[in-house]
């Protein structure tokens, strides 16, 4: 499935090399308009993508230059939730792998567990919880995919370094955190929360593991940032649904571009 889907996406991109891979989580998809010289995919044009089904999530690719760096923007995510094997999910993350990225940064709305991380704001993952119980590893090996990654460090300490230099330099807020990851697509109850909180968590939310996996599989150094745009449940009296989560996402977007842009310009 991998290779006619790369061999699809090489056919429409032509010559174009992307060097980085850019996911866009809920509300964030603005981003993809500043992308300059675009060649836009349709997941309906890739062998094996089906088309999100979640409000704010669009279904294609976006190949152009950002800051003067070639990249390939996924422009709406696949969820586990939404009924996709893991495979599947990560479909995306392979495709790019396959076109030569070797740098990957993903973003993501999530729930503020940590009390002193008032929403909206914007979080640095620095390592993760899987509680989705799967992988997107199982099964087969792939070619060119290490079957034990380390995890010891999915998050790249170098490009971490150079977000919270950028998020300085612009005078913008960057906490730094563990997400969870848990499949949804309820969202958590006030005792699941508290549980989190207990072993570590500082947000929580529904994608970005499974990816990430993937990426360290392929030998990707990896950046997540996480727009943390409501208070999980149990530390707010506010009922949580997912428009809001969108609006909030759509308020920090500027100050989001404006780290992922500082970040590629410093690649």
């Amino acid at each position: 499935m991998e290779e006619a889907a790369v061999a699809v996406m090489r056919e429409f991109l032509g010559g174009f090399a992307p060097r980085v891979g850019l996911v866009l989580g809920s509300g964030l998809a603005g981003l993809a308009d500043a992308v300059e010289r675009t060649v836009v995919v349709s997941y309906g044009d890739v062998p094996g993508m089906p088309e999100p089904t979640v409000p704010g999530h669009h279904g294609e690719f976006v190949g152009g230059m950002l800051e003067g760096v070639p990249i390939l923007l996924q422009r709406g995510r696949l969820h586990l939730y939404e009924g996709h094997a893991p495979d599947v999910a990560v479909l995306p993350i392979r495709i790019m792998a396959g076109l030569g990225v070797r740098t990957l940064i993903l973003t993501n709305a999530a729930g503020g567990i940590r009390r002193t991380m008032v929403p909206p704001a914007l979080m640095l993952i620095v390592d993760h919880i899987n509680l989705m119980f799967r992988s997107p590893l199982a099964g087969p090996g792939r070619p060119g995919e290490e079957r034990f990654p380390d995890m010891s460090a999915p998050y790249d300490p170098a490009l971490r370094g150079v977000a919270r230099a950028v998020a300085a330099r612009e005078g913008i807020e960057l906490h730094e955190g563990v997400y969870a990851a848990v499949l949804g697509p309820s969202f958590e109850t006030p005792a699941e929360i508290r549980m989190l909180e207990r072993i570590g968590a500082d947000a929580v939310g529904m994608s970005t593991v499974p990816e990430v996996i993937t990426a360290r599989a392929a030998g990707m150094a990896v950046l997540a940032i996480s727009s943390i745009t409501n208070a999980a449940a149990g530390l707010s009296a506010a009922p949580l649904n997912h428009e809001e989560v969108l609006a909030a996402g759509a308020s920090v977007a500027r100050d989001l571009e404006r780290i992922v842009r500082g970040v590629i310009r410093g690649l």
